[in-house]
């Protein structure tokens, strides 16, 4: 008998079935027909339950012994050593230098009951999750204009009833090939742009070739090394839409000038924006220096096409006829030094535009990671309560307190976020060579993680290594030897996403149900029973229940009034609504008998006085710019056969054979320039350190850039050399841009002669 789940890869949350059986895998997995979807797989889902029998699964607790070496041991003999670590820790240290670190794949009953343990049983304010490197930035976007964060407002379906859609940072057709779908009607129209420096998949769907994006395949002058010489007048080609190519790091003088143009030629929605916006005058005074030849000279994409864009998306929008318009960012213009500010400028964009809040139209952040939306909501951020709820409101707190049966008092108040928490960890020597204290050095000396493999995805990720081994008590919960599980002193095996029951909650806001298939190998447990086991044992009187349906339960009431208010939903209500051929219901749902909320803002907005609110943004550029000694742009990414750190998908055979290894993407001029050939190695040298990689050539990328996939560990994970700096609002890492030196690697001939 078959069992109707999701995939356990990306927000798309694709719809699926799992047959178990007696063959080599526990299951077979096909798909089903789910509105994200529509009956299709990408290459991950297919492969999906290889995963279930990793050769090298993680099946018994293992315990750092004497010889520095990992050995199976007891649930019993590795849970002691966890609570003695965490006590011994906080005895000498306090609750704060235990530090705990989440993630955006969790279920989420899981994330809500990580929270919970974090403020209620450790009681130290230092939580945040690997969705600070994924949606921060949107989040901190939306949250300001709209007052709420919900990736995409409105269902996904109705991206294919749009005239146009601009879609910033974001290759849909690798990350999530299922979505691709919903773009046919806009690409029939030729209405689809695409911002973004190489030419994706993607940006191929608009149809224009590589060598007309804006851009000529050659050096400049030497003047400023790396920038290109746009064509004069190039205009749009592609008969599915337009691929704009801007330097690395300039899609927010992108957005600015489109603005511009919109403002100028007098191509706004002047009654939407004086009945459901505030700020807009001082948005349109400030935009007024981004005129578009001057934002050619710094984003490098012609000035004529700017403007045939920006007259695009206008005809496109209702206030002058057309049947709507999205505007969509994605990562590569979120993971910036300026990210917040690029989302405010989308923002901005749309609400001139007079697009959220009406059906057929809108804004929305794409999110990345399979619970990255519901990961987020309930409690494994350090700002937040479950909600959505801010965690320095006091009536929010005594709300959740109520729930958890704690005084509100002894809930902690914000943690450091991500970045700032993984460059804190460990302790180092003092004046004397003594061991400084937390209270003299604020650095935590233990550090629980859960479904987040730090050590490839964090920026700087050879000095986070450094700081997990410098902790006195580092403990991952894995389902596989990560590398972040491999430097751990205790390591927890879990269980997966076909042997557990939950709740995920997919990039509309669509709150779906995961359900158990198979049983889990060995003594892999459920996270809800390591956490309700922890407690117990470190003497807490607040109740940890481990059945996920009476978990979700207390979530939807400690959710209740919330931003995200879940209070209306169960796995029963979840179960009936699917039984009746239903897709899910979309968040807000106060009520048993309230049905969901698939569009938000429809009739205000969530601020004070129900306007969205318009914010003066302005470039300032990449944090890390190009340089005499680094006079390139690094660029990172995704391949379509990979996810993530890799640690699931580098185990299965059929994906690790189709790209079974890092690469360094460059366009031939470059190479040639370079004296880098296709198929040598790279060596690619920024303010962090270098690494090495295979050279691909492609004339799919601008000539004064590199692309390189960010799912490898060792000597080509690039993440060791991609910048910390952080946006100064969300705290997201800039991981898309930063200057880099490269060269073709030495041989080991060459190094001996």
């Amino acid at each position: 008998m078959s069992v109707d789940t999701h995939c356990p890869y990306c927000a798309l949350q694709c719809g699926m079935s799992l047959t178990p059986g007696a063959g080599p895998l526990p299951v077979t997995v096909a798909p089903r027909d789910f509105p994200t979807n529509r009956g299709g797989l990408c290459q991950k889902g297919w492969t999906s339950a290889t995963v279930l029998r990793a050769a090298d699964r993680i099946t018994t607790p293992l315990l750092r012994g004497s010889d520095d070496a990992l050995h199976p041991a007891s649930w019993d003999e590795a849970l002691d050593v966890v609570v003695a670590g965490i006590a011994r820790v906080q005895a000498e240290h306090g609750r704060d230098a235990v530090a705990v670190f989440g993630g955006g794949g969790l279920t989420n009953e899981k994330a809500y009951a990580l929270g919970k343990f974090a403020r209620t049983v450790l009681r130290t304010a230092n939580i945040d999750y690997n969705g600070r490197f994924c949606m921060a930035s949107a989040a901190a976007g939306a949250n300001r204009a709209f007052g709420v964060d919900r990736g995409l407002p409105f269902p996904l379906a109705d991206l294919g009833g749009a005239d146009a859609v601009l879609l910033l940072g974001s290759n849909l057709a690798e990350t999530m090939p299922p979505s691709v779908q919903h773009l046919a009607s806009v690409r029939s129209r030729g209405g689809l742009v695409v911002v973004d420096p190489r030419r994706s998949a993607t940006a191929a769907l608009t149809g224009e070739p590589a060598d007309v994006v804006g851009q000529r395949a050659v050096p400049d002058d030497g003047r400023s090394p790396g920038r290109l010489v746009p064509p004069p007048g190039a205009g749009p080609v592609g008969d599915q839409g337009v691929h704009l190519q801007p330097v690395p790091g300039t899609d927010l003088v992108v957005l600015l000038a489109l603005l511009h143009v919109v403002v100028t030629e007098g191509l706004g929605d002047a009654e939407y924006l004086a009945a459901r916006t505030s700020g807009f005058d001082d948005v349109r005074r400030s935009v007024m220096a981004w005129w578009p030849e001057r934002a050619e000279t710094v984003c490098g994409v012609p000035a004529e096409r700017l403007r045939h864009v920006a007259r695009l998306l206008a005809a496109a929008s209702p206030a002058h006829g057309g049947a709507g318009a999205y505007v969509l960012t994605g990562r590569g213009v979120e993971q910036s030094s300026q990210g917040t500010a690029t989302v405010t400028a989308a923002i901005n964009l749309a609400l001139a535009l007079g697009l959220p809040g009406r059906v057929g139209s809108g804004y929305g952040a794409i999110t990345g990671q399979g619970n990255g939306q519901g990961g987020r909501e309930h409690g494994q951020k350090a700002d937040q309560l479950p909600g959505y709820r801010r965690i320095d409101d006091p009536a929010a707190r005594a709300h959740v307190a109520s729930v958890w049966g704690v005084d509100p008092a002894t809930i902690p108040g914000p943690g450091m976020p991500a970045v700032r928490l993984l460059r804190a960890l460990g302790a180092r020597p003092g004046p004397a060579g003594a061991r400084t204290t937390y209270a003299e050095d604020g650095r935590p000396r233990a550090l629980l993680v859960h479904g987040s493999n730090v050590v490839v995805s964090a920026p700087d990720a050879d000095q986070v290594a450094a700081n997990l081994r410098a902790l006195d008590l580092l403990v991952v919960c894995d389902l596989v030897p990560s590398e972040t599980a491999l430097l751990a002193d205790v390591v927890l095996p879990v269980t997966q996403w076909a042997e557990e029951e939950g709740t995920m909650t997919s990039l509309e806001g669509r709150v779906i149900r995961r359900r158990r298939a198979v049983d889990p190998p060995g003594e892999a447990r459920s996270e809800l029973w390591i956490l309700a086991e922890l407690a117990r044992r470190l003497g807490s009187s607040v109740s940890f229940p481990t059945d996920p349906a009476v978990v979700f339960d207390e979530l939807a009431r400690a959710s209740a009034g919330g931003v995200a208010d879940y209070a209306g939903l169960s796995h029963a209500r979840l179960d009936a609504d699917e039984d009746d051929g239903g897709p899910g219901l979309h968040w807000p749902v106060p009520t048993a008998d309230h049905p969901g909320t698939p569009r938000l803002f429809l009739d205000r907005f969530a601020t004070p006085d129900g306007r969205a609110r318009m914010v003066v943004v302005d470039h300032v550029g990449p944090s890390d710019d190009v340089r005499a000694d680094a006079p390139l742009y690094l660029v990172t990414g995704r391949v379509l056969q990979h996810y993530q750190s890799g640690a699931q998908t580098r185990r299965v055979p059929e994906l690790d054979r189709l790209v079974p290894e890092p690469f360094v993407e460059l366009h031939p001029v470059l190479g040639v320039r370079l004296g880098v050939d296709d198929g040598d190695r790279a060596r690619l040298t920024t303010r962090r350190g270098a690494i090495e990689a295979v050279a691909r050539w492609s004339d799919r990328i601008r000539p004064d850039t590199v692309f390189m996939p960010f799912h490898w560990s060792g000597e080509g994970s690039v993440n060791r050399v991609t910048t910390d700096a952080t946006d100064p609002v969300s705290g997201m890492p800039e991981f898309k841009v930063c200057a880099v030196d490269v060269r073709r690697a030495s041989t080991a001939q060459e190094v001996v002669a």
